[in-house]
């Protein structure tokens, strides 16, 4: 039987991905959670424009498909990474894209900044990112006000996780 891991594989994102992937946020909601300052529907254009100002866009492949996407919003050598505009495709949910997305990008932190700390955020009403970043190993740091796209008051709950320095085989 196949292992998981082997199922994944990444790349760097390129301009033919987009059009696929702004088809993974399924509301306003779930835009808000992976990409706070767009606009519902995500567009090209807009995604095309955050990945111009970040760092490092990958996808993330299962089985050879597109399943998910991340990048770098903040980036400081020899000090932190903080990921930004992570995203699961619709299908893939589930099957343990985010778990592996986030360690690739550890990964690239680590490498590509000697990064010694990896920073996340995930607003309050993301179930699913609140319960993942404890389980990778975050922890929280700490809670700031937002508003969201309606002008609600929401919590940004801010964690970090240190890295380990590369191996010598990264």
């Amino acid at each position: 039987m196949e292992s998981q891991s082997s199922r994944f594989s990444h790349r760097p994102a390129s301009a033919a991905d987009l059009g696929e992937l702004v088809g993974f946020p399924q509301s306003p909601e779930e835009l808000f959670f992976c990409y706070p300052k767009a606009v519902w529907p995500l567009t090209v254009g807009q995604l095309a424009a955050a990945m111009a100002g970040r760092r490092d866009s990958t996808v993330l492949l299962l089985d050879g498909r597109v399943a998910g996407f991340a990048n770098f919003y903040q980036w400081q050598h020899g000090e932190s990474c903080a990921l930004g505009n992570l995203m699961v495709a619709p299908w893939a949910r589930g099957q343990g894209v985010a778990s592996q997305l986030v360690t690739v990008m550890e990964q690239l932190a680590r490498t590509h900044y000697k990064a010694r700390t990896m920073q996340v955020s995930c607003f309050n009403a993301n179930a699913g990112g609140l319960l993942l970043y404890p389980k990778l190993g975050y922890r929280v740091r700490g809670i700031v006000e937002r508003q969201d796209p309606t002008g609600r008051r929401v919590a940004l709950i801010q964690f970090d996780k240190p890295l380990e320095p590369p191996h010598a085989a990264e």
